[in-house]
């Protein structure tokens, strides 16, 4: 029988909740360098064009002329992010069906290809498949940027800050990119920071004061949360 949420359904204009594990549970991020190169992937897939065109001056003309052709902006949406140890998060939202098929195959094979050549290994590094669900209702939308930002705050004794490789400082406004989306979720939200220490309808309070149960809004979507 298929593991669960790796039989896909994909329509256009679809959120979705994106995550996948190292294989046995290994760890797939062991240092901050391995959590900036894959987050590098997502940035030259994900960003726009105009952006890529002033960086090329950094890249190779052959390498650069490839990642201007396999350009994702106008399919991918990157909502939320986070990357764990063992595992990684992403909220996406897709325009063409084939989006995130096409993501994933580009980002997660350059990196299988970069940690497998750093730690000089062979073989799959991911468990499987990687998992992508369908957000069914607004309300999964907010709540799912809200579990996968408390992800690397659950983190005891992290050999890093795992936090700094999640999108949630772009949320408060501690970094920008224009990879990153977080103007969808923050509409709904008076600001995006806690500054006062009493502002309840701020995002900050809304992702660090969260009390209730996730499962009982996400359901389906972190019914692998043991990772």
């Amino acid at each position: 029988m298929p593991t669960k949420n790796t039989i896909k359904i994909y329509i256009e204009n679809g959120y979705y909740h994106i995550f996948n594990r190292g294989v046995d549970k290994r760890e797939i991020f062991l240092d901050e360098q391995d959590c900036i190169t894959f987050l590098h992937y997502l940035k030259l897939y994900l960003s726009s064009p105009e952006i890529l065109q002033k960086e090329q001056k950094f890249l190779s003309p052959r390498f650069s002329y490839k990642i201007m052709n396999l350009n994702l902006n106008k399919d991918i949406h990157l909502i939320s992010f986070a990357l764990m140890p063992n595992h990684f998060h992403l909220q996406v939202k897709q325009f063409p069906k084939e989006g995130i098929e096409k993501l994933t195959r580009r980002v997660l094979t350059s990196y299988v290809q970069y940690f497998n050549k750093k730690y000089e290994r062979i073989g799959t590094l991911f468990e499987t498949t990687y998992k992508a669900v369908l957000l069914k209702n607004d309300e999964q939308h907010l709540y799912l940027s809200s579990y996968i930002h408390r992800n690397p705050m659950k983190l005891k004794n992290p050999k890093f800050d795992f936090i700094q490789f999640s999108s949630y400082p772009y949320y408060l406004g501690l970094k920008h990119a224009d990879w990153v989306k977080p103007e969808e979720i923050l509409t709904y939200f008076r600001s995006s920071r806690n500054t006062s220490g009493v502002d309840n309808l701020s995002y900050q309070s809304f992702v660090e004061g969260f009390k209730e149960d996730p499962r009982e809004i996400l359901g389906e979507l972190i019914l692998e949360d043991n990772f």
